[in-house]
């Protein structure tokens, strides 16, 4: 990956943040996006630091405006793309019944619509490069998780796009990874929408019991170089994908149960 150039969405904490350092410090140089200009100033002072090539820029996934810029900036800065890596992702948690449809249209615009518009307009520059698309999906791209309608079907929306992607690509070099985590340390469950929209604010997860963002990207990092296809992670992230695969009904009762276990889950 040395010298590499690797765009990053959502770059400027959880997954998106370790993944830059990764990446770093294996000599790619680097741009973060984010909405936030103070955590992406915070980010880009760590990352340089430590000696890392990097830039950032401000960037809302879910305008395509601002995913056209992005790799208009890349381009300037660097001359080139080589890696994108699609991280840029929100949750939300509420019952279908409850939940306001804007919000389930807030988070397809940014997990689904975003990796549209971004590899739209880096995907031209990838081909010459006979780089890589990445997706950060989820086990919720192959399970449907109960209370996390949005979350649920804009991951299922976004595999279904990387396997179109794939299969066109396959005879220009291109590669295409679809990463799916298990429970992953983060801020994504703390800025998970409730029904009305407004941020969750804790996390309803034992956060210090699950995989380390930084573990996490260590493993995306492995599975570029190597041009995986599919990568799972977690034991119950590879075992959930089995079991709902082969017995799906027993799923929806074992999902149920433990969904509800959840801090103030909505499910009763």
């Amino acid at each position: 990956m040395k010298d590499k150039v690797v765009i990053i969405t959502g770059g400027s904490s959880g997954i998106g943040k370790a993944l830059a350092e990764e990446f770093g410090k294996k000599g790619s140089k680097i741009l973060i996006t984010g909405r936030n200009q103070q955590s992406l100033d915070e980010a880009l002072i760590e990352l340089k630091s430590d000696g890392i090539e990097a830039e950032a820029i401000i960037s809302d996934v879910s305008k395509e405006e601002d995913n056209k810029r992005m790799a208009e900036y890349a381009i300037e800065k660097f001359g080139k793309i080589d890696i994108l890596i699609n991280n840029a992702g929100i949750s939300m948690r509420a019952m279908f019944e409850d939940v306001d449809l804007d919000v389930v249209k807030k988070v397809m615009d940014i997990n689904f619509y975003g990796v549209l518009y971004a590899t739209k307009y880096c995907l031209p520059h990838i081909i010459r490069q006979k780089g890589s698309v990445v997706g950060i999906s989820s086990i919720a791209g192959f399970r449907g998780l109960p209370a996390r309608t949005g979350y649920s079907s804009s991951k299922f929306a976004l595999q279904g796009f990387l396997e179109v992607l794939r299969t066109e690509m396959l005879y220009k070099g291109v590669h295409v990874l679809t990463a799916c985590p298990g429970f992953t340390a983060s801020n994504i469950r703390k800025r998970s929408l409730t029904a009305d929209g407004s941020e969750q604010g804790d996390s309803p997860r034992h956060e210090e019991k699950m995989m380390t963002a930084e573990e996490c990207a260590g493993h995306i990092y492995r599975a570029t170089v190597r041009r995986k296809k599919y990568l799972i992670l977690t034991f119950q992230g590879k075992l959930t994908v089995f079991l709902n695969k082969w017995f799906p009904g027993l799923m929806d009762k074992m999902v149920y149960k433990v969904m509800a276990k959840e801090a103030n889950a909505p499910l009763k």
